[in-house]
């Protein structure tokens, strides 16, 4: 979708400086927020994708005012309540005051270790060959979705070359609403700097994106 959490490539927000030995968690309230996001992906109530939806459909204003993990747990905090898993009040008081909905499943402390382990493989079958291959030439297209999309704002409209095939996988665009995974082929596509940003972009440098095969066409 078009919003404020698509930043890549946007004026205005200054250098990306990363923190020398940034820690994995800034304050222990981060790491209980990823805590309860992977407990609560794991119920199956709903999609990572989803889970992506939820935090980019935060309004503009609380997103930009906020801080990576309070992005999270606001959008924690809104699946629990469209769900009617979590009422406002218990929000408030920060524990349960009422008999829980029952859940399809959880995930005991002592599966946790084994099932990060493992992750969750998005590759599917594919339900038909693949359009592009390595060497192709392709434009990204010029979406302009209001729901969930893995293209960057940046790219849309912009000529680069297929570098990779990744395989089928499970596709963003469909599984954050609930409409299904609709597998679809993916592919690493290169596009040269200057090609997004103009000649005063450097010389040589160029951006890798992965983008599924309905973002793409052929380049004339």
């Amino acid at each position: 979708m078009n919003g404020v959490h698509d930043m890549g490539g946007a004026h205005g927000f200054g250098p990306v400086e990363p923190e020398p030995d940034e820690p994995v968690f800034h304050a222990g309230w981060e790491g209980r927020v990823f805590a309860m996001a992977v407990a609560m992906g794991m119920t199956g109530e709903w999609s990572l994708d989803a889970s992506r939806y939820a935090r980019e459909s935060l309004p503009p204003a609380q997103y930009l005012s906020s801080t990576y993990y309070e992005i999270w747990l606001a959008a924690l905090e809104r699946q629990l309540a469209d769900l009617d898993l979590v009422a406002p009040e218990e929000v408030v008081a920060g524990r349960s005051l009422h008999e829980p909905r029952p859940l399809a499943r959880t995930l005991p402390a002592s599966e946790v270790a084994a099932s990060l382990g493992r992750g969750g493989p998005t590759t599917r079958e594919a339900p038909r060959p693949a359009r592009f291959t390595a060497g192709d030439r392709v434009r990204a297209r010029n979406l302009n979705p209001a729901t969930h999309t893995r293209l960057p704002r940046y790219v849309r409209g912009h000529v680069g070359t297929v570098d990779r095939v990744h395989g089928c996988q499970v596709f963003p665009d469909t599984n954050a609403h609930g409409l299904g995974e609709d597998p679809q082929w993916l592919y690493a596509v290169r596009f040269d700097a200057r090609e997004l940003w103009g000649e005063d972009a450097q010389a040589g440098v160029s951006v890798s994106v992965d983008a599924f095969e309905p973002y793409l066409e052929p380049a004339s």
